[in-house]
């Protein structure tokens, strides 16, 4: 009996596809996690396509042989953040809008003329095709303003997103919603966005055997408050800062870490410091930090938009530990949680890695898309059935 093979490729935010991988590999598939570039924040792919010192016409060989490989050696194509192996439309921004070598233009035609050109190609290989979305990828600026009361596309910088960007994204979307198998989204507000055949994923990124549970012992007599941003207006950073100058200011004693430009080594080092977590008051999920602080043993406060649980499955609703808090209550809820009700942190820190161990296992996550790469390749040919 053939073992399943399947790529994940082609980038490894917020390390999901790297550890999805390994425990796809623990349970008997022939997974192999590969991205182009390497992770700033020091996630591990199995294979990192590109050095540092490849010029465009050798990163450009590598993307076609990682193509050839894909069409050779592999059943299944799991493409995460809604990107594919063929090279990404580059858009004009502020940023890139000057550059105009004759080097530079030819590449974004290039670009342009292939963008996503691998899924009918892929498809008519009979590969099957899985794609998970992962926040900006799938999430349109117009979109949010015009449907979210409470959402993040009011505090990013201009041109975060854009009339071109949101209607790229669509367009992406409409082509992997032709071609893919599957289509997932780690954050149910991008469900809103997505076609009505894509489904909730939860994080698959804490290998729980790595992230063990902390004494759970009553926080000291000053509260640790973590926040860690990996973009202040997309978080609602503001909002945190704000609340705690004025819990400082009325004399509330806390302690509060702000946790940016630093090494995962440092980072961890302060999340272990840490007696609360605020993530994020705008976007309406949790994001990845809030999973690792949970799988610590640590409570987290963030904004959780009710509309959205409709896209999780009912359990999840029931057992979701989150303090739940916007940018109007949140300084309410913070200065409730870090006073009156400071006793009840590590009992809701022993509710939060209950939580990760139902919800986020790498393995359980694993064993589950086994069983729809099963469903893929059976759907496509009788003949998988003896794989």
């Amino acid at each position: 009996m053939r073992r399943i093979r399947v790529l994940h490729c082609p980038q490894t935010v917020g390390g999901n596809s790297p550890t999805l991988a390994r425990a796809e590999r623990e349970i008997g598939v022939d997974s192999w996690a590969v991205a182009f570039q390497r992770s700033p924040f020091g996630y591990k792919p199995d294979e990192v396509l590109w050095t540092d010192v490849d010029n465009l016409l050798i990163r450009e060989t590598k993307r076609w042989q990682l193509m050839w490989r894909a069409l050779r050696d592999f059943d299944i194509i799991h493409f995460n953040f809604g990107q594919s192996i063929m090279p990404h439309r580059i858009l004009r921004t502020p940023k890139n809008r000057l550059r105009y070598s004759i080097i530079w233009q030819a590449y974004r035609l290039y670009a342009h003329l292939l963008e996503l050109r691998d899924l009918p190609l892929l498809k008519s290989a009979g590969k099957g095709i899985v794609v998970t979305y992962q926040g900006d990828d799938a999430r349109q600026g117009d979109f949010c303003l015009a449907n979210f009361e409470i959402n993040h596309a009011t505090e990013v910088e201009p041109g975060y997103y854009s009339a071109e960007s949101d209607a790229h994204k669509r367009r992406r979307i409409s082509r992997f919603a032709e071609y893919a198998d599957r289509i997932y989204a780690l954050n149910p507000d991008l469900l809103n966005m997505l076609p009505p055949q894509a489904k909730f994923l939860p994080y698959s990124h804490v290998d729980l055997k790595n992230w063990q549970l902390l004494d759970g012992s009553k926080p000291g007599p000053v509260p640790v408050v973590l926040h860690a941003p990996s973009h202040r207006g997309g978080k609602g950073t503001r909002f945190v800062l704000d609340a705690i100058s004025r819990l400082k200011a009325e004399g509330v004693a806390l302690e509060f870490l702000l946790v940016e430009g630093v090494s995962q080594t440092e980072a961890r080092r302060m999340y272990q410091r840490a007696d609360i977590l605020v993530d994020q008051l705008l976007t309406g999920w949790y994001g990845g930090v809030a999973v690792e602080m949970m799988a610590l043993g640590k409570p987290v406060i963030c904004y959780i938009r009710k509309d959205d649980l409709r896209f999780v499955p009912e359990q999840i609703r029931k057992d979701l530990p989150i303090i739940n808090a916007t940018p109007t209550t949140f300084y309410d809820v913070l200065r409730e949680w870090i006073t009156v009700r400071k006793h009840e942190l590590p009992e809701l820190g022993q509710r939060s890695r209950a939580y990760v161990e139902t919800w986020h296992d790498p393995m359980k996550i694993a064993a589950k898309l086994k069983a729809e790469y099963e469903t893929i390749l059976q759907a496509k040919s009788p003949s998988t059935e003896k794989l």
